[in-house]
């Protein structure tokens, strides 16, 4: 964030985290259309760099970096940096299957699109199991068709809740939809599958996993020579 002279390190987390909430919102708003999911911060000394994670990165970027130059100068302006010293970059997701936010907004524009509740949702399930996730959970709540609001669940896979791997293995994500009878709620887990590279999961393996191992061939056992030769007499 722009510097504010000197201020306690209390505030200063504070200032940041209210300054990544509301870059995220902006972004999620603006950018939700290509596949917007997530956005990193990177301050240096010289600059501050803001790092946006999409799907679709041309889109992102705009014709000849138009788009990206807009969204620069606005971000800029609003958190009040001095000129130059922010710079937004475009970084594509590799899976995007394993990334809850733009499968959220994927299903989000399936249901604005008219596409109804049930089969969105299970093409969404089986779009993610399909690309390697472990497990997945789709939860949507409103009115759906009715009058009466109710929630639905769709899951599929194996997904964990609790403990620590759940920092590193799950991608959670929420939308709302403003559709006309009422807004509607859309949230998405996704577990992801180990990758020992990183890559396309997280390296960390799983506390509870067991590799059971292929039994080693056994010889048959060998007779010693002189009981062999007793047996003989």
């Amino acid at each position: 964030m722009a510097s504010q002279g000197q201020i306690s390190k209390k505030r200063k987390f504070v200032a940041d985290g209210v300054f990544n909430a509301e870059l995220n919102e902006f972004l999620s708003r603006t950018l939700g259309e290509d596949g917007y999911a997530g956005v990193e911060v990177r301050v240096t000394p010289i600059r501050t760099e803001i790092i946006i994670r999409a799907t679709r990165t041309r889109e992102v970027l705009g014709e000849k970096g138009r788009r990206i130059r807009e969204l620069t100068s606005l971000v800029q302006k609003r958190f009040g940096f001095p000129e130059n010293s922010v710079e937004l970059f475009a970084e594509r997701v590799e899976n995007r299957a394993a990334c809850a936010m733009a499968q959220c907004e994927s299903l989000r524009f399936k249901l604005l699109g008219g596409l109804a509740v049930r089969r969105a949702c299970y093409g969404v399930v089986r779009f993610i199991m399909e690309n390697g996730a472990k497990g997945c959970e789709v939860i949507i709540s409103g009115k759906l068709r009715a009058q009466r609001a109710k929630a639905q669940k769709f899951k599929d896979g194996y997904l964990i809740s609790t403990g620590e791997p759940k920092k590193h293995y799950i991608s959670e994500a929420v939308r709302h939809v403003l559709m006309r009878q009422g807004v509607i709620g859309i949230k998405v887990k996704i577990m992801m599958s180990h990758d020992p590279e990183g890559k396309m999961g997280p390296a960390l393996q799983l506390p509870d996993n067991i590799i059971v191992h292929e039994p080693k061939e056994d010889l048959p056992p060998m007779m010693p020579q002189q009981e062999y030769e007793e047996g003989q007499e």
